[in-house]
């Protein structure tokens, strides 16, 4: 089967809608091995680099996963949306939270697959995370209304 950036495209997908710890082995899979990884915390560059983010995010947070709700391709380079759902055990009794953000990646085929060369995220921390965190959520909310009167 020939692999082109429609079929990588389908294991990316796959790959954050269903990740689990042990799925991080694999992630030489997904990833070239000098991929750069950005987003609002994070600029690392590798694939050992890149596992330990996620590794990260399955130690910090409770039932961590994406859902993937939109997906362009065009050429070698993807454009997704999605909504990230997990549990704070210190923030609301562990309640689901959702961030809804985006991501660019470019893929580039090697060694005739193709691979996640480039993943940057995007997404407002400071509403998406800040604002729900007990003390700092209070002080990010009075910061906001008070740059919008």
């Amino acid at each position: 089967m020939v692999d082109t950036p429609e079929t990588a495209l389908q294991r990316l997908v796959h790959f954050f809608e269903h990740m689990q710890p042990s799925d991080l082995a694999h992630l030489a899979n997904i990833y070239t091995a000098d991929a750069q990884f950005k987003d609002p915390f994070n600029e690392v560059q590798g694939i050992p680099a890149i596992e330990r983010i996620f590794a990260h995010m399955f130690e910090a947070l409770h039932a961590p996963r994406f859902v993937i709700t939109t997906q362009v391709l065009q050429s070698s380079q993807c454009f997704v949306t999605w909504d990230f759902l997990f549990g704070m055990p210190r923030m609301d009794n562990g309640a689901t939270q959702t961030i809804r953000g985006a991501t660019h990646f470019v893929f580039r085929e090697d060694a005739g697959v193709w691979r996640v060369a480039m993943h940057r995220d995007y997404w407002d921390a400071a509403e998406e995370l800040y604002e729900k965190l007990p003390v700092l959520g209070s002080l990010m909310r009075w910061l906001k209304q008070r740059a919008n009167s």
